[in-house]
């Protein structure tokens, strides 16, 4: 339905007039001239068939009919000023992004670098939706995800963050002692530690595989305490409980702070990498445009300090 407004700037101009019973200060409010108060006044006037001031030599009056109106637009303008703030605010206050990532991968290196996100991105507020399946874009809350596997999934963008390798970690002090570690053969005389198959970690990175890679046999590589998420695994592995086998991705940052190392130069390349993927047509959203260059960047930033760093063997 057509809807038959009177000129909205007359409106303007008489609902100040009508407040300040004064032409003046009106015009003082809207930054215009009292002359131009008094038009937009009359052009309402004779829009409306009616008076709504009485003209006096030293000032006005409201006739009844524009007292009524004057106080029903002042209601309605306060409430569209209030709508149109809260709109403004809608529109400027965070917004939430939901990214769907590994549990470890989100404790071992997503969480520990999220602060500088935050203050690139202070009105984007992520949530990290850790699970071990593969998120769901139609079904889970989900913007976009961090994958591990093969980079194939199709009707998603895949952008590649950085490969991984995968070798035994383990608290410093098993270096020294009586049984220290100084070759594959030595692991016969220590504690392995698992992650569960096919929660945390593809079937492929697991000791069995491993071990034989490499030839080491003469003890059973499925012994030992196993824990549904590699970082449990991780720390169990500072504490000195064990060896552990993981990706350079997830263990980066303890081999930089020294709580763990790497006691042999033995690493099988993973047939999995890391990927930042979502559907095509999220891609162009700017929310998820920002947090993929920052994923992107930070990869590139986490690949070149480890090479700096040189955390390999002990």
């Amino acid at each position: 339905m057509r809807r038959r407004l009177p000129p909205l700037n007359a409106v303007r101009a008489f609902e100040a007039a009508a407040r300040h019973l004064s032409f003046l200060k009106a015009a003082d409010e809207l930054a215009v001239t009292p002359g131009a108060i008094s038009q937009q006044i009359r052009a309402l006037e004779e829009w409306l068939t009616i008076p709504l001031f009485k003209r006096l030599p030293r000032g006005v009056l409201l006739t009844d009919a524009g007292q009524l109106y004057g106080l029903r637009l002042r209601a309605l303008l306060d409430q569209l000023a209030e709508e149109t703030l809260q709109v403004q605010r809608h529109a400027n206050s965070t917004q939430i992004l939901t990214v769907g990532v590994m549990p470890s991968f989100a404790a071992q290196w997503l969480i520990p670098r999220l602060g500088s996100f935050n203050e690139a991105y202070p009105a984007l507020s992520v949530r990290v939706d850790a699970a071990p399946g593969l998120s769901d874009f139609t079904t889970d809350d989900v913007d976009m995800a961090i994958r591990f596997g093969s980079g194939v999934y199709p009707g998603l963008r895949c952008e590649l963050m950085f490969a991984e390798e995968v070798f035994p970690v383990c608290s410093p002090r098993l270096l020294a002692g009586s049984r220290p570690l100084t070759c594959l053969a030595d692991l016969a005389h220590h504690t392995l530690l698992h992650d569960e198959r096919g929660v945390d970690r593809l079937q492929q990175l697991d000791w069995e595989v491993w071990l034989r890679h490499f030839g080491v046999t003469g003890f059973d590589p499925l012994a030992g305490p196993s824990f549904t998420y590699t970082h449990m695994t991780l720390q169990a592995a500072a504490a000195g409980q064990g060896v552990a086998l993981c990706s350079s991705v997830l263990v980066g940052d303890g081999l930089a702070t020294g709580r763990l190392v790497r006691p042999f130069p033995e690493v099988m390349s993973s047939p999995y990498s890391y990927w930042v993927v979502a559907p095509e047509a999220s891609m162009t959203r700017p929310a998820v445009t920002a947090f993929r260059n920052w994923a992107l960047e930070e990869g590139r930033r986490f690949l070149a300090d480890t090479e700096a760093t040189g955390a390999v063997v002990a």
